[in-house]
Parts: C-alpha cells; structure tokens; sequence
C-alpha cells in the first residue's frame, strides 16, 4: 500500500459516518489510529463500566505529554444517542487528517492556514462513548435504556416495576399494545398502525399502551406506570458533583455525585486536567446546542462569558443550522424546575471551560414541524397530524426504521397482547445512516473555530542590557496572541486552580540571576484580543481598543555570561520556553 499516511488514515476506517458501531468496533477503531500514528494518537482507558467495558478516551496531538490549551468532546452519555459515538469518532479522525495534511493543501472545513495552524496546536480529547454498557445493550436488543442497563434499587424486589425484554424473539424490545375501554391511545385511520393520543371524538377501539417486557414483580393485578428509568438507576447527566440533589429530588441523580463509574472517570481526568478550556458534549436528538446557565436567567449570566457563546452559537448556526439556546430559558422541562448534575454544568462552573451540549440531528426540521419557542416544546407539543407527518416522512425519507408492524402475542402476564410499534432508535433518536456524514462534517467544521479561540503565549525576542561589568538587565515579553484571555471565562477566573501566568529565569553554569530568589516573576492574567458576539468596542463615532491588557514585560538582572532560559507557565496554557546567551559574546 501506498506510504500516503492520507491513504492509510483512509484504509483504518471503520463506517462510523455511515453507520452506529458496535463496542468491539469502536474499540478496533480507536486502537487502529494509536498503532498507525502513534506519533499523533494516543488511547488510553480512564475506567471500566461495571459490565468490564473500557471507556476509552483519544488524546490527538504530537507530543501528547506537553501542556497546552485542550479540548474536551465526549459522545453517548445517554445509551440510544449513538449518534454522539459516530460524531465524536469522526471529529477525532478529521483531527488526525488535519495533522496529516499539507499546509498548502485546502481544509475540508474551510479553515483558513492561519486558524488551522492554531487548531493543530491545541490538543484533542475525545471519549466517544460514555455509556458503554447502555449503547451496547440499545445496538444488540433495540431496547430502551437512559444510561446504563443497572437496576441497584434495593425496592426493586418489592415494587412492581416494567423490565424491558425482547419477548417475541424477533432482536427488538419494542411496545406492546392492549385493547381496554379505559386506554389513552387509539389507531390512526390514516396512517394503520400509527397510535395516536386519544381524543373525545373518537369511537375506538382503545388501547393501553406498555414497554415490550414483563412487570417484576407481579401480583397478578398491579400494573405500573412505565418510565424513563423505569428498570434502571441513574441518568448519568443527573449524577455529576455541580449542583447534584439526591434522587428523591431528582429521578436518576444516583447514590452521590459520581457514583457511576463513567461520571467518577470524567471528573478525575477533568480535574487533573485543568488545560481543558473548551467542552462539547454531544447528546441527540432535536438539532440545538445548549449552554449556560441552566439555573438562572441570561440577565444573572456574567455579561463577557455570555458574548463568547454567542459568538460560538453564531458559528455554530451557520455551520450546522442549530440554533444555541440558554438552557434555563429554553429547555427545562418543566418551567423553573432547573436540572442538577449535568455534565455541561460541572464543566463550565467547576472546571471553567466553554462546555456546552449539541443535541444532534434536527429531526423536527427535517420532517417539517413548526418551530416552537421555547424550544424544549418541540419535543412535547406534537399534533395528531403531526405524528402523521412523521409516520409519514418514515416511510419516504427512512425506510419505514421507525414504524413496525404489530403482531399477537400471549403474554405471561397480560395475556393477549400486540407487539410492535416504534423503534426510535434511526430515524427519531438519531439520523438515519444516509444522513450522518453531514453531520458528522457539519459539526467538525463548527468545533474546529471553537478550537481556533485558544489563548496562545509568545515570548518576545528578549532585550539585554549591559549595567556594568558582566552585569545585564535581561527583559522579554510575553504576549497572548489568542482570542481568549489565560483565564478563559471571566466567571472561571476566581476558580483555585486557575492561576495566572508566571515567568522564572534558570540560568545555566557561568550565569547567575541576582538575587537569586527574584528569578521567578509573577506576569499574571493576560487578556485575548477577542470579546464575543457584539460586545462593545466603542460607540459608532469613536472606537477604542482596551490598552496592553495582552501583553507584559518582566526583566532580571543576571551577572556572568552565559545561557538563560525564560520559561513561562500556567496550568491552563502550558509551559513556553526561551533560550538564549547573555554576555559581550551573545550569540543564539
């Protein structure tokens, strides 16, 4: 085969964009880029799942061990949302081919060389799937699952509860229908097959509607509401530290914060990883992009942090077409019930970086439904005609993945029944394979100028001064040439860990800084150039800039001749060094 490592990053693909991969087939996908490009790709695992599955994690850059600005992406937290795997895995490789690529050569995502040059030195971490357990269980039995397929309740022996089961041996764990007078669905006339909410007009027959399963355990006449976590514990986005309340609270939040081992994963690399200045996390389905805050009104938002996701929601929309909302104005379930324990908040509050969600695949749009404000009604407010319009757009759009046909079955329980119904899981909860390409390179593209926002430290050619006999004053300058400041949101920066820069002078032999306990220097905090969307940089008859707030000068006095490196660091931008010889004899 041809040495192009173009080609051969060609050769490792595994259909990810065209299709949704099975946990053996990510794993050899993952593990294909590290053996290829070990220079470039590195795969670790951060922890196990209780079924024994590794969560593996990507770091994409040369030199992965250096420190310097980092962004997160993680996909599947939720177990159907699949499509989160496929649009992680296919940032990942575009990440590689974007380091593989010649210079001169055109970026598939529009970036000019400048922006790519940047994107290239920031360092990727992508945890394609965080559920592990839960994905691999919706991909093999076509069951539901939020999370995980973990019931650890201690009640569960006691109260009657459904248990998904694929009961007719046909691979899927679908509906079951039943005729009863008192039931809350009817057929549709128009479209056999589809249920439909009932409504006073209707004549019948009725029908109760209930998971493929069994209830567990069963007194013979009990029959229980079915629900989101009905045979499982947690919903990972309800179990990480930000904000959690306990599950009496709030249904899925888990024992304590982190009492998954997925969610105990993330925040254990997170925290020792504090370069993380950007976070996307990556759920389906409905086609926005949520960000903070989640609990209060934009008016209580910090006004600067506020103008940087409206820039990034402004790039976003145009790439993918995905508006970017505020997740307290527009998507709580339930007006002013705030949600606790989400991923994306414990990202932007506790590790200060631009963390936000892209709930994947507008399929609302796509089908043609009304766009509704605040958003999260798209999901609950859905006509009897517009459940039609979907049937319908199934069968020309989808294949029929979505409706399946009903069939009689005897149930242990219930006795007769039908089973069929909707599988959502292509077609609703993620794109049918024929779309995800696009949207695999729509949301690259978006990301890739997220990355591109990267606070950037340069030092200055140093200027050297002779005081008097082998004395010098030596002075460099340390210049953020990026769009965000070293702190990167203006709420993070009173976090512990964000501290700012520092600059110290290690002088080699022959060399001496005077005093030496004034060889380190504090430079502080430097600002970006960049200000958000629409934020002020003057009033229309007169513009200003806000001074050398991006830049510093630090000096030392050395004696001697010999060679002096200024190194400059933080936790969040990494170390930057500088070598160079003091004395009459300076040379390089």
């Amino acid at each position: 085969m041809d040495d192009n490592p173009l080609q051969i990053l060609d050769s490792l693909y595994r259909g990810f964009r065209e299709s949704y991969l099975r946990y053996t087939f990510l794993t050899a996908q993952v593990h294909a880029w590290a053996f290829r490009f070990p220079e470039l790709v590195r795969v670790q695992s951060i922890g196990k799942s209780l079924e024994g599955r590794d969560l593996w994690l990507l770091i994409i850059g040369p030199d992965p061990d250096r420190v310097r600005p980092a962004v997160w992406v993680d996909g599947n937290m939720h177990a159907g949302e699949v499509c989160g795997s496929s649009v992680a895995l296919a940032i990942a490789e575009d990440v590689i081919r974007m380091h593989l690529t010649p210079p001169d050569q055109r970026d598939p995502h529009g970036l000019p060389p400048h922006l790519r040059a940047i994107a290239t030195d920031v360092l990727f971490y992508v945890l394609p799937r965080m559920s592990p357990d839960g994905a691999e269980a919706v991909l093999t039995e076509g069951r539901y699952v939020r999370s995980n397929p973990r019931n650890r309740r201690p009640e569960r022996h006691q109260i009657p509860h459904w248990v998904y089961r694929d009961l007719d041996g046909d691979g899927l764990t679908l509906a079951m229908r039943q005729r009863d007078e008192t039931g809350e669905f009817v057929e549709s006339k128009d479209f056999p097959g589809l249920m439909l909410p009932r409504q006073l007009e209707d004549e019948g027959p009725f029908y109760k509607m209930y998971p493929e399963g069994i209830i567990e355990p069963f007194d013979g006449v009990t029959i229980p509401d079915p629900g989101y976590l009905t045979d499982t514990d947690t919903d990972l986005n309800r179990n990480f530290p930000w904000s959690w309340v306990p599950d009496a609270e709030q249904a899925g939040a888990g024992a304590f914060p982190t009492s998954e081992p997925e969610s105990r994963a993330i925040v254990a690399f997170a925290s020792e990883h504090p370069e993380i200045f950007a976070w996307l996390n990556l759920h389906t389905f409905g086609g926005a992009f949520l960000r903070p805050l989640g609990t209060a009104p934009d008016k209580k938002m910090n006004p600067s942090d506020l103008a940087v996701y409206q820039q990034i929601g402004a790039w976003c929309e145009k790439f993918t077409g995905y508006p970017m909302v505020s997740v307290f104005e527009e998507f709580l379930y339930s007006p002013d019930t705030v949600l606790h324990g989400d991923l994306a908040a414990f990202g932007y509050h506790q590790r200060g970086a631009i963390a936000y969600v892209c709930e994947l695949w507008d399929f609302f749009a796509q089908v043609g439904l009304e766009r509704k404000r605040p958003f999260i009604l798209r999901y609950s407010q859905i006509s009897r005609e517009e459940f039609v319009q979907i049937a319908r757009w199934d069968r020309e759009h989808n294949q029929s993945r979505i409706l399946r046909p009903w069939r009689t079955f005897q149930h242990p329980q219930l006795g007769e029944v039908e089973i069929g119904g909707r599988d959502p899981r292509v077609g609703i909860q993620n794109p049918p394979y024929e779309r995800l390409a696009e949207i695999c390179t729509n949301q690259a593209a978006a990301l890739f100028r997220v990355a591109a926002l990267a606070p950037r430290i340069v030092l200055g050619e140093p200027q050297i001064t002779r005081l008097g006999e082998d004395t010098y004053r030596v002075e460099i300058t340390v210049e953020n040439r990026g769009y965000l400041p070293t702190f990167v949101l203006a709420s993070a920066k009173g976090l512990p860990f964000n501290a700012p820069l520092d600059a110290e002078a290690v002088a080699e032999e022959g060399l001496q800084v005077t005093p030496p306990h004034e060889a380190r220097r504090d430079v502080g905090h430097l600002e970006g150039w960049g200000r958000g969307l629409d934020a002020s940089l003057g009033f229309v008859v007169q513009q200003h800039a806000r001074g050398n707030v991006s830049r510093r000068t630090v000096s030392w006095v050395v004696s001697g001749r010999g060679f002096l490196t200024v190194r400059v660091r933080s936790c969040r931008t990494g170390l930057i060094e500088r070598r160079f010889h003091v004395g009459s004899d300076s040379r390089p």
